[in-house]
């Protein structure tokens, strides 16, 4: 266990560190095969499955990262990663990086995999291993054109909204909520990199909490979190106040993100996509405030028809205590943020 949480935490760094492909591909790969004997860690033909799905999408990716690096290498003479000059290599770096993170239009394997895995697995995935690659297209940023980015980050702020409404199994509503806000993160990339690295530090920390109690309360599907308070009353409606936060309901910190991204784009005179984003994020906001609802409406006195599922005592986790205050009521600091 030792040599793999080394191996995902040297891959990443070695990614973040790396001024040339080469080093960036080998640090996601070790990256890559470090996480797959701990998906594959349960027993069960799911998780083999889900295993299966994350090692040939992350092989394709890394396959598709190496033919664009040849080609621009080809091209320029340089493996530089700010060399990244040819239209053709951009491109399809950016469709691997987004194929890395789990973005729209090749996100399919996020939901199964979050589904087959289990939920330390899915907070892994959805938050450790976005940072190489977004860091990698923060790199790139400048040289990647604003169409790409813009059209991947609307469909995928479509398809996280759409997809989540109607789910029952919160692994996968999570992963639709990983790929809504991928969406506004490779939106803002392509006019402001800073807030794109904000806006996904926001989720991250956001995100983690959630999984955190989903984890300490033994919750997998909406079933599930309607008794969750029989287990702990403050968890249960922490977990409701951190949806809401994640989907950026003012005054949580959520909508600090979000508020920020659309003055950028419509200070950048782009108030259409402004308002397409808005009225995306709607969409999302509906399967949120409907898990929201579930939790809020089903907590005693009121009754429900729903058996208690049998839950083992956890031990109290520090960093989900420290972390759900700061993923909920940091908005006051948007003054203090340089934009």
């Amino acid at each position: 266990l030792t040599i793999i949480t080394l191996s995902i935490i040297i891959g990443t760094i070695m990614t973040m560190s790396s001024s040339n492909w080469l080093m960036a591909w080998i640090g996601l790969e070790l990256n890559m095969l470090a996480v797959l004997p701990i998906i594959s860690k349960p027993k069960t033909t799911r998780a083999s499955e889900a295993t299966t799905k994350y090692f040939l999408t992350q092989a394709i990716a890394s396959a598709m990262m190496l033919l664009s690096s040849t080609i621009n290498a080809w091209q320029t003479g340089s493996w530089d990663i700010s060399e990244l000059k040819n239209k053709f290599s951009t491109t399809i770096m950016a469709l691997s990086l987004m194929m890395k993170m789990g973005a729209a239009p090749i996100h399919f394997w996020l939901p199964e995999v979050l589904q087959g895995a289990t939920l330390q697995t899915a907070l892994l995935i959805t938050t450790w291993q976005k940072i190489a690659p977004i860091t990698l297209m923060y790199m790139i940023s400048n040289n990647i054109q604003p169409t790409i980015l813009v059209s991947a980050g609307i469909l995928s702020m479509i398809i996280g909204g759409l997809g989540g409404i109607n789910q029952t199994q919160l692994r996968k509503t999570m992963a639709y909520s990983s790929i809504n806000n991928l969406g506004w993160t490779i939106t803002i990339m392509a006019f402001s990199p800073n807030m794109a690295l904000m806006n996904i530090s926001t989720y991250i920390l956001m995100t983690t909490p959630i999984f955190l109690m989903m984890t300490t309360t033994s919750t997998k599907t909406l079933q599930n979190l309607s008794t969750t308070w029989t287990t702990s009353l403050t968890m249960t409606l922490s977990i409701a106040l951190l949806m809401l936060s994640t989907s950026g309901l003012p005054p949580f910190t959520g909508f600090m993100p979000k508020m920020l991204i659309l003055n950028e784009l419509i200070s950048q005179n782009l108030t259409i996509l402004a308002t397409l984003a808005i009225m995306t994020s709607l969409i999302s906001l509906l399967f949120y405030l409907r898990i929201a609802y579930l939790i809020m409406m089903l907590t005693p006195p009121t009754t429900t028809p729903s058996s208690t599922k049998w839950r083992a005592q956890n031990q109290k986790s520090q960093p989900m205590t420290m972390m759900t205050p700061t993923a909920l009521f940091i908005t006051h600091l948007i003054p203090a943020i340089p934009y």
